[in-house]
């Protein structure tokens, strides 16, 4: 395990990260698992401990599978419905997030210092990767090699590191975004917000997430794992954080959900909401990862889910540009891909911040009225209670071959540009006994070609397949329940519907290493699809 030092032992990584926190963390425990020569710095080194980030979607847990942190990593607690109530209108909102998606819940709340131990640890792993702790950014000089970071270590001595690259990962105050010139446009809401961690609520808290938009003051209120609880109190014009943040006024909020000789307070804090996006997430060869690049209200809970995206999406093409394997102008579709996506989660949330910040009796009758109305409209009620609402992450333009496969077959429900589907499968990994697992601790860290009921090479030409092969990208079968593989190819057995349904037998599909569908067709197509990706990739 490679050890946090104090002084940079290599002063030439290929990408220097700046930021330590959960999102830095992880795109620190991909760089590793993909043998990226990497340097962590962050100006502290103890993981904060205050009331941060509470909720994580089914793709942000399929990027942490991606990185290594399973169902153990750190405790979750399973969210089942998030239901919005206001004092005039009753129950006007429901989400239904019960079930799976990509055998991943719908949504889960967590407790961000475990999470962020469980990202270090991952990080740690790698020989590949170094931490430096108490050192800080002082300038970046950027030239057509590489950039040079002037940091100032724990010992108070100036270093000069000379990356390749640059991850700014250091928050919404980014000195990195400030060196670059980035501009940091939005919104500045002008409400502050008490946030209340109590724990010591085993058996007593709610399990489920609610929004009490009740004018007089709105309040999210949502449980935590651990036996903790959270509230979200919205300040009222006058009232100041010194009075809030008293103990006879957190008594006299919590009140209607405790007694004061309940009240176990673990930590409060007042905070200012923010919804901003940089123009551009790159700058030549520095990136914006996010709350650096984009910060989201917390109305929708992807503050740190859109973080965990940009990690995902950029650190494969960096491992593939440092790699020799593809072409530097691959790193321009990091900005094209994530912003649109980044946006449009804003934009969610701020809408949903409208439902809950209702300020006046008049205006919660007719917005709060008018959402419970719409409830009783079958096609509308589906669209909000099953999360429809909520964007696709997927892109109109990037690292994928655009358009669609027209055939006489059955279309594929699979779309270039969007998430391969994860089912469950049957595989005899490691050359153990067959065991059941996620499709994606298949997929690897690579580039990969899946035949879904058909094996790739057995419909490739030899040279093709060589020439994949060649560039570092593999090749997975996954059959029909009952098929065998031919025992050279990786193989696993499909046990439920979820990949069957988004793809017919004989299908292909060019799945990135973030899991993003690169290309797809029949198998009739095979060398095309592969030499197109290649392409694609400039390989």
């Amino acid at each position: 395990m490679q050890q946090p030092t104090f002084r940079a032992t290599s002063e030439n990584p290929d990408v220097l990260i700046i930021g330590y926190g959960p999102v830095g963390a992880a795109v620190g425990a991909l760089l590793g698992r993909y043998g990226v020569k990497t340097l962590i710095i962050d100006k502290g080194q103890e993981i904060l401990m205050m009331p941060r980030a509470i909720a994580l979607d089914n793709e942000a847990l399929r990027i942490l599978q991606m990185i290594g942190l399973d169902d153990q990593s750190f405790e979750r607690i399973g969210i089942q419905q998030v239901c919005m109530h206001s004092p005039i209108a009753g129950q006007f909102g429901r989400v239904n997030t019960a079930g799976t998606i990509d055998g991943h819940p719908k949504l889960v709340t967590f407790y961000q210092p475990d999470l962020e131990k469980a990202l270090r640890n991952k990080v740690h792993e790698h020989e590949c990767v170094e931490v430096l702790f108490h050192c800080e950014l002082l300038n970046l000089k950027q030239h057509s090699e590489g950039v040079e970071a002037s940091v100032r270590n724990a010992e108070g001595q100036v270093q000069k590191i000379s990356a390749r690259y640059v991850i700014g990962a250091d928050g919404a105050s980014s000195k990195v975004r400030e060196l670059i010139g980035q501009a940091f446009e939005g919104q500045t809401y002008a409400e502050d917000w008490l946030i209340v961690d109590a724990h010591q609520r085993q058996g007593k808290a709610i399990e489920h997430v609610e929004f009490v938009c009740d004018p007089k003051r709105p309040t999210p209120h949502m449980p935590a794992p651990g036996g903790r609880e959270r509230w979200e109190f919205m300040l009222l014009p006058g009232e100041t954080r010194e009075q809030m943040e008293a103990p006879e006024k957190l008594a006299e909020l919590l009140a209607p959900w405790m007694k004061r000789d309940e009240l176990t307070i673990e930590r409060h804090a007042v905070y200012r909401f923010h919804a901003r996006c940089c123009d551009r997430f790159q700058k030549g060869r520095v990136f914006l990862v996010g709350d650096a690049a984009h910060i989201t209200p917390p109305f929708v809970g992807q503050g740190l889910v859109a973080g965990l995206r940009d990690a995902a999406n950029l650190s494969w093409k960096l491992a593939a540009v440092v790699s020799g394997r593809s072409r530097e102008a691959i790193l321009d579709t990091y900005d094209e891909e994530r912003r649109p996506h980044a946006k449009n989660m804003i934009r969610l949330a701020k809408f949903m911040g409208k439902l809950v910040m209702t300020k006046s009796t008049a205006r919660s009758v007719v917005v709060h009225g008018a959402m419970r109305l719409l409830t009783f409209v079958p096609p509308l009620r589906s669209f909000l209670e099953e999360l429809k609402v909520k964007p696709a992450n997927s892109f109109k333009a990037g690292l994928f071959v655009s358009g669609r496969t027209q055939t006489g077959l059955t279309p594929a429900t699979l779309k270039r540009g969007g998430q391969f589907p994860q089912g469950l499968v049957r595989s005899a990994l490691n050359q153990s006994k067959a065991s059941m697992n996620l499709s994606d601790d298949l997929l690897g860290d690579q580039l990969t070609l899946v035949g879904i009921g058909v094996d790739p090479a057995s419909v490739l030409d030899a040279a093709v397949l060589a020439e994949w092969q060649a560039a570092g990208a593999e090749i997975l079968h996954l059959g029909m329940r009952g098929q065998t593989g031919n025992g050279n190819t990786p193989f696993a057995e499909i046990m439920d519907d979820n990949l069957v349904l988004k793809a017919p037998q004989g299908w292909l599909a060019v799945v990135r290493p973030d899991r993003v569908v690169m290309h797809d067709g029949p198998s009739q197509l095979a060398s095309t699809i592969v030499r197109e990706s290649l392409h694609v990739l400039a390989i």
